[in-house]
């Protein structure tokens, strides 16, 4: 016999003796004339009845704990409780009755009337090899509620201590005192009949719980076994776990979760007070990512992930060992840079399984919400707004995590049930720690600590979602505006202008996986001014969009982007051309609507994006209207993109841009161009395309290509780059920074991680060579050798040495600074950059700069303060950038000063106010943008604005100045969803 069976017969007669003991305790305790019959009534005290548990593995072997439980339990309540029980056949007397009540609490409720108890206790219990979980709640008959619900998990052989344990946590909250007889007598609910409630405590996935249709209760899945199997065999992973439990891993760190269905949902208030958080097991051990890639997570995470017909919901319990005033959360608002450096609790969804593309959703324990759309393994768009609700809470050792996200605010394929793509993700920013539901190399994300979760191929696989049938959701968001403007510089002698507008935007699902959408007459006056930049190239500078319309989708149109690993950009390098990225842009949103720096009206127009089979499709149509004070006509924008998967992580495609004015002749201009990016293994990555244009005057010369190679890997990297963009090549619906080049780049790392320097996390050691000739005559025009040292600390700072050596032959003079001209010729020179960079997830952070060396046959000298942060409350943090230049040369000396800084204060996750004040010597402005925004209702908000750019001059003596234009702007809109 082996020393299993030894214990197993052990335990039961141990068992069997408990039981014969607590059944003459029980008889004692009715010596006092009462019948030991369960059906009539007991009126001394307030009474329990304990009801036997129920066997969920449904193995009879174990049948027998059942009955102990209940028996063990019976002495377990304090004196002065009277205690019924009920089922058990009790030594010395008593009834055996079944236990086909105890499905929910409603039967519970039954059995307590019918014996005319104050409550009633039950439970089920759950045998994996050794480790048992026994799940208990009490219900209170008169009202059904449940007043306690405990779960306590252990090893078989503690059994007398887990039944212990779980005596004193349910009588510990319960008033058990006797009464008197009328007192008695007016609170015992009334008998009733039994109803017959069919039994689904044998049912592995639920237990007892609150009553029918209460939040957060479990629900049968609603499909067959053999759908199940089917969709199991597609699973790029572990096969799908059997209930109870909720995540299988295998031996490579990827894993499987089974997605819990929900009869309702729950109640999204950060408590996780809901019985599915005690009846369904959760998903735990998160692994590291960095900074030991492989190792257990250093705090507890306790995640779950369930679904009603409506909405997916995400609830966790975040563990942390240290106090709260330790913990980094100190941002409100939604979508900062801020927020991805607090700690956090993630959700990441590929819902169309293609193992590339996705969407997640974080918060931080202060309740700020931030969600992002990825495409090819990168690419993050984090203007996307979708409607979703998130709420967070505490308790004692953590903080507490509840998403919703209704399925309408998704995009996936219709079939059910069907699987998704899941990444869970655990920010402890304190100790730099990364944690994951799978196995991520440390160099997933281009060695990003954040950036970790954009490898969607090495996410888990969700199981057994059956989202609503796909239908034809229909979203509008009409809007009003009204506002005040002065216009000084157009109009010298104009007054306060007043005007209103009204507009709307449509969203219409053409099918589950296709959207369109359509807006007439757009007005972006909810987004933030531009920050100012210093320019001191002859290049021009490139803005990020801001506009909501052009940012839903937009990854769609992204034309050769790699992902985020493979070595692109890692380290630093491939950006060449005097500090700058020189491969054009064949879609840039800014082109539409924006002239000269000058806004043009939207009349309107619409979009469609989504994927159709293997193809992720996209097609824009925008019509502008006539601005005739800066010579803009009324001109219409398309663009169309199509791009399919192929292999594991590659895709090819293709795009399409017109534009029906040009800039630059009689005509239209446009652009088409093919394009793939290849990734293979963990840090191999290709890229290429081929485009041309067509513009009228310009014939020939009008190509452009890119080939790039990258490998990433953690110690060693490298980047090898070659790039044509001919003289006429002229998208005019993209940006092209530098025309006429033929530019070959590459670039080598070597990146330790010395063990024997506990403060060092890793040393990077890049060195790259860029050449940049003229496409036609290959002369040089660019060369820059650059080398590049920076420390990373355990704590997230950095230390960074530049040293570069640049040459640059200008063709034409240009002017970097007031009354500085810099003639034709060749240039060479030397510069030496150091920085210094303070954690981000510090309360005061930023990078501090300083720069010393040639300049166009003069010198520089810069002293910086980059994206700094200091944050005075949880909720207010301002935000300074100082950046003072002095320029030294033969022909002129000049200084600039650029001072920008942005204070903030959210009220609460879902208002804030921000105002970004900024000051450029070169321009001899002074301007502010005040912007109140309120999401009242999810998707819905009231936006107040308020400009103002003035003009001034250091030399004045009484510093007056002078008004160039202001506007005060007030914007409602509101979402209807059908």
């Amino acid at each position: 016999m082996r020393v299993g069976d030894l214990t197993d017969v052990a335990m039961r007669i141990l068992c069997l003796v408990t039981a014969f003991l607590c059944g003459i305790l029980v008889s004692a305790n009715r010596s006092l004339g009462q019948p030991n019959n369960s059906q009539e009534r007991v009126s001394a005290t307030r009474t329990i009845a304990i009801v036997p548990f129920t066997n969920l593995t449904e193995d009879p072997d174990d049948d027998w704990f059942g009955v102990g439980i209940a028996e063990s339990l019976v002495i377990g309540f304090p004196a002065g409780a009277a205690v019924v029980a009920h089922g058990v056949r009790v030594p010395g007397g008593g009834t055996v009755r079944s236990n086909e009540n105890q499905s929910s609490t409603d039967g519970l409720e039954a059995i307590g009337q019918e014996l005319g108890v104050f409550y009633v206790v039950s439970g089920a219990y759950q045998r994996l090899g050794d480790a048992l979980r026994v799940t208990a709640v009490m219900v209170e008959v008169a009202t059904g509620m449940v007043l306690r619900s405990e779960r306590v998990d252990g090893e078989v052989a503690d059994l007398f201590a887990l039944q212990d344990s779980l005596s004193a946590a349910l009588s510990a909250p319960v008033a058990l005192t006797s009464r008197s007889t009328d007192d008695q007598s007016a609170a015992t609910p009334p008998p009733a009949a039994v109803s017959a409630v069919p039994s689904a405590l044998s049912d592995a996935a639920e237990l007892s719980r609150p009553p029918a249709l209460a939040a957060g209760t479990v629900a049968p899945a609603g499909f067959s076994a053999d759908e199940g199997a089917a969709l199991a065999a597609t699973i790029d992973g572990p096969p799908p776990p059997s209930a109870p439990e909720v995540v299988s891993r295998d031996d490579l760190g990827r894993a499987t979760v089974r997605a819990i269905k929900l009869a309702e949902g729950i109640n999204v208030d950060g408590q996780l007070d809901e019985m599915v958080y005690q009846e369904v097991l959760p998903i735990s051990d998160f692994i590291q990512q960095v900074p030991v890639e492989g190792a257990p997570a250093t705090e507890k995470t306790d995640a779950w992930i369930m679904f009603d017909e409506m909405n997916v919901y995400v609830g966790a319990r975040v563990w942390d060992s240290a106090p709260e005033s330790e913990w980094v959360a100190n941002e409100m608002r939604r979508d900062t840079n801020q927020l991805r450096q607090n700690d956090t609790f993630t959700a990441f969804f590929d819902t169309f399984y293609d193992r590339r593309n996705g969407v997640n959703f974080y918060t931080n324990p202060l309740g700020a919400r931030a969600d992002q759309q990825f495409t090819n393994e990168g690419n993050p768009n984090g203007d996307w707004n979708p409607v979703w609700d998130v709420r967070t809470g505490r308790f004692e050792g953590g903080w507490t995590v509840e998403m919703e996200i209704p399925f309408k605010t998704l995009r996936y394929r219709s079939e059910t049930p069907q699987l998704w793509g899941v990444q869970l993700r655990r920010s402890i920013r304190r100790k730099n720690e990364m944690a994951y539901l799978t196995r991520l190399p440390i160099t997933a994300g281009g060695g990003s600590a954040t950036a970790g979760i954009f490898m969607v191929s090495a996410a888990g696989t969700l199981f057994g979602l059956e989202p609503p049938p796909a239908t034809r959701n229909i979203e509008i968001k009409p809007y009003v505006i009204g506002g005040i403007t002065r216009d000084v510089v157009a109009d010298p002698l104009g007054t306060n202008e007043q005007n209103g507008e009204f507009g709307l935007d449509i969203k219409y699902g053409i099918t589950r996986n296709l959207t369109a959408d359509l807006t007439y007459n757009t007005d972006f006056a909810q987004v933030e001014v531009d920050e100012q930049q210093m320019n001191l190239t002859r290049f021009s500078l490139f803005f990020p969009e801001k506009r909501e319309f052009f940012l839903e989708g937009r990854g769609i149109f992204e034309f050769a982007r790699g992902g985020a690993g493979g070595g692109f950009g890692f380290g630093g390098g491939g950006g060449g051309g005097f500090r700058g990225d020189d491969a054009p842009t064949l879609f840039y949103s800014r082109r539409i609507g924006l002239q000269g720096g000058e806004m043009v009206p939207i009349i309107g127009g619409g979009r469609v994006t989504g994927k159709l089979g293997q193809f992720d499709v996209g097609a824009l149509s925008i019509q502008t209207n006539d601005h005739l004070e800066i010579g803009a006509e009324g001109t219409n924008f398309t663009v169309a993109r199509i791009r399919r998967d192929i292999l594991r992580r590659s895709s090819v495609g293709g795009i399409f841009t017109n534009r029906s004015v040009s800039l630059l002749g009689d005509g239209s201009n446009q652009a088409y161009g093919v394009d793939g990016t290849f990734a293979f293994y963990e840090n191999i990555q290709m890229l290429g395309y081929f485009a041309r244009t067509q513009t009228p005057g310009l014939d020939e010369k009008d190509a452009s290509y890119q080939a790039k190679f990258g490998y990433g890997g953690d110690r060693y990297g490298m980047l090898v780059d070659h790039l044509l963009v001919e003289e006429n090549f002229v998208p005019e619906v993209g940006f092209r920074r530098r025309d006429n080049i033929r530019r070959t780049f590459g670039e080598g790392r070597f990146s330790p991680r010395p063990r024997s320097i506990d403060a060092v996390r890793q040393f990077r050691f890049v060195g790259n060579i860029d050449y940049v000739l003229t496409a036609d005559t290959s002369v040089i025009e660019t060369r820059l050798n650059q080398f590049r040292f920076e420390t990373e600390l355990e704590t997230s700072d950095r230390f960074a040495l530049v040293v570069n050596d640049n040459y640059e032959m200008l063709w034409n003079p240009f002017s970097p600074g007031p009354d500085v001209t810099i003639p034709v010729g060749g240039y060479a020179f030397t510069d030496v950059e150091l920085s210094y960079s303070i954690g981000e997830q510090r309360r005061a952070n930023g990078s501090v700069v300083f720069q010393r060396g040639g300049y166009f046959g003069g010198d520089i000298t810069t002293v910086g303060f980059q994206r700094g942060r200091i944050a005075i409350l949880p909720q207010m943090s301002v935000e300074p950038s100082l950046s003072f230049n002095w320029i030294d040369t033969v022909f002129g000396s000049f200084r600039t000063d650029l001072a920008v800084t942005r204070i903030n204060y959210a009220f609460n996750p879902r208002m804030f106010f921000s105002g970004l004040v900024q000051y450029n010597s070169a321009r001899n402005t002074v301007s502010n943008n005040l912007r109140f925004r309120w999401e009242y209702s999810p998707g819905s908000e009231l936006f107040v604005v308020y400009t103002e750019d003035r003009e001034t001059s250091p030399l004045r003596p009484d510093r007056f100045t002078d008004l160039r234009n202001r506007g005060f702007v007030v914007k409602f809109n509101r979402l209807f969803r059908f």
